[in-house]
């Protein structure tokens, strides 16, 4: 009997380990309504969910302020027709946050059709109760040999 109620006790405790945090599934909200507000083109949502500080680069070097950043996006000069994120890891420490993810995704910048595919590396830190996109880094991924 002593034995069982270790293994229970034990099984308890991996299973609570094992799931996401109160913040982890906050950010991987946000990250969510990020995602959104990109295909959208929501002006007003991407305001919401970015900083003033927003530093955001580009696979090829470019790196964009939050206006920059918003004004591309909401112009369709940089436009996501799809975008799906696999592979996300979400790291929270104390007020920031770092998520990591696998983008691919079908755009039509300036009515330019491509497909992308990057990871990405999302910097957030929470302001009161919300996360707030500061950082984002994205590289190509690269060619299989």
């Amino acid at each position: 009997m002593k034995n069982l109620l270790t293994i229970i006790m034990f099984s308890s405790f991996f299973n609570v380990a094992a799931a996401q945090t109160k913040d982890e599934a906050a950010v991987a909200q946000a990250v969510e309504s990020l995602r959104k507000a990109m295909i959208d083109a929501d002006k007003a949502g991407l305001e919401k969910i970015t900083a003033p500080t927003l530093s955001y680069g580009h696979s090829g070097g470019n790196i964009e302020d939050q206006a920059t950043f918003i004004g591309n996006i909401s112009s369709g000069k940089s436009d996501f027709v799809t975008m799906d994120l696999s592979a996300q890891t979400i790291t929270v420490t104390g007020q920031t946050a770092i998520v990591r993810h696998t983008l691919s995704a079908q755009t039509n910048d300036n009515g330019k059709t491509g497909t992308v595919n990057l990871y990405v590396m999302l910097v957030w830190s929470k302001e009161g109760r919300q996360w707030k996109l500061i950082g984002r880094q994205a590289v190509k991924i690269p060619e299989k040999k």
